[in-house]
């Protein structure tokens, strides 16, 4: 039977829409899985397992058709082959995997023998960035579901590099967004109570989301020595995350010290 292309000798019609057949199976399975919110694991196997189908006809080795196939099942059926994405997969290196084989696909193509390896590592590139790009389009959107008493009291964790500042006035505290993506605010308490109170802007409405560089006032009395603010990262909606602000008060010191 003719090879498909000079550039893919011993690759029949049949035996390259049988290659394509498996690749749409695959981008499919990663779509479907992503839709519910899990990226490839184990599952990039398939990569190197068409690889190796690929070059068992075009190198004749037959061995290497059993070692592609080993990685196709290892890729399809591992326990773990798809892995729960906590956020977005990103596109902008897929992307470029994805130009950079049709490129190097389309130069090696025209520029005709001698050009089977090229031609290869193009598709694999393609494939690579296909997958990847499916992947972070089919990821769910993040619905923003409502902040209240299950993040106030679940588990929280203080960041190594705070997103708020704090701002003492004679009235309260104004806290600051100095991060650079916007932050759902779940409630805040003063140090002295375990409590949970809405913030809420200068017109008195709840504030749900503080965007980068804006501020919202937290009224407190005199005597009080800190603040905690509980809030999600929008760009981490998984993540409970926890601001405290510690401070000598006012009677007990002539100037408020930060802690």
């Amino acid at each position: 039977m003719a090879p498909l292309t000079p550039l893919l000798p011993g690759v029949s019609g049949l035996f390259g829409l049988s290659l394509l057949l498996l690749v749409a199976y695959w981008l499919g399975r990663v779509s479907r899985e992503a839709r519910q919110g899990f990226r490839p694991g184990v599952a990039w196997w398939t990569v190197p397992g068409l690889l190796c189908v690929l070059l068992a006809p075009v190198l004749d080795v037959p061995p290497l058709f059993g070692v592609g196939a080993g990685l196709l099942l290892l890729a399809e059926f591992w326990p773990l082959a798809y892995r729960r994405a906590r956020t977005r997969p990103g596109w902008t290196w897929p992307l470029i995997a994805a130009l950079l084989g049709l490129a190097l696909g389309w130069s090696a193509l025209n520029t005709g023998a001698g050009q089977t390896l090229p031609l290869i590592a193009g598709l694999l590139l393609l494939l690579s960035g296909l997958a990847g790009l499916i992947a972070s389009a089919a990821y769910p959107r993040a619905t923003l579901t409502e902040l209240g008493f299950q993040t106030r009291w679940g588990r929280s964790r203080v960041p190594e590099w705070p997103d708020l500042s704090v701002t003492l006035t004679p009235s309260g505290a104004q806290i600051r967004n100095v991060s650079r993506a916007p932050l759902r605010l779940a409630g805040w308490s003063p140090r002295s109570v375990n409590g949970w109170l809405l913030v809420r802007d200068p017109q008195g409405q709840p504030l749900n989301t503080l965007r980068a560089g804006q501020s919202a006032f937290l009224p407190l009395a005199h005597h009080e020595g800190g603040v905690r603010v509980w809030y999600v990262p929008v760009r981490r909606p998984q993540e409970t995350l926890l601001f405290r602000a510690d401070w000598t008060p006012v009677q007990a010191q002539g100037t408020r010290v930060l802690n």
